[in-house]
């Protein structure tokens, strides 16, 4: 988790004003891939059919792809980065709640958490979807409730995720939607 003031050897020549790029074409790729399915597979798309289902694995895709980025991707895709320490992450619940919360180039602790959860339940979802379609759990009525109510938490947390990133954005003067189209942030304040 990199705060303004510790940007690191690649940046830190950066001067007010300049941008630095935070998030890759990978991960950008991963998170408007992951926005576009969820928003087919809940909106668009019937339940079960083929599209449905194919969507469906193109997420669990990108979401393997994304878990092995974590590891091997550029520095903010990296877990190492941004996953927060449990005493990190009272430091920074503390600073926001007194308004004085630091700003992240990357994600930021309670951030980091949400993408967490995220991906948590999106693999249980589509671990649920698949299993729907195995002959052992074909009907059967725990694994398809399983599925829907995991999918509506997709959404829930989405919305608390968007809505997190704009209200943080509107806080430290940055539009964070932007930012994850383009990849690049205000270097500094």
């Amino acid at each position: 988790m990199t705060r303004i003031g510790n940007i690191g050897r690649a940046n830190r020549f950066a001067h007010a004003g300049e941008t630095v790029r935070v998030w890759d074409p990978a991960v950008r790729l991963f998170h408007w891939t992951v926005v576009a399915g969820v928003c087919l597979n809940l909106f668009v798309l019937e339940e079960g059919k083929t599209a449905h289902r194919a969507v469906g694995y193109v997420i669990l895709g990108s979401l393997a792809f994304r878990l092995v980025w974590g590891f091997v991707g550029s520095r903010y895709a990296r877990f190492s980065d941004f996953i927060p320490t449990p005493r990190r992450l009272a430091r920074y619940i503390h600073a926001l709640r007194h308004g004085e919360e630091p700003r992240f180039l990357g994600h930021n602790p309670l951030g980091a958490i949400m993408m967490l959860i995220l991906m948590l339940v999106l693999a249980a979802t589509g671990a649920t979807g698949y299993m729907m379609t195995l002959d052992a759990f074909w009907g059967v009525r725990w694994v398809k409730e399983a599925h829907e109510i995991l999918a509506n938490s997709i959404l829930y947390l989405a919305l608390v995720h968007a809505l997190a990133a704009l209200v943080e954005g509107h806080r430290h003067g940055e539009n964070l939607v932007l930012a994850m189209i383009t990849g690049d942030k205000r270097a500094e304040d």
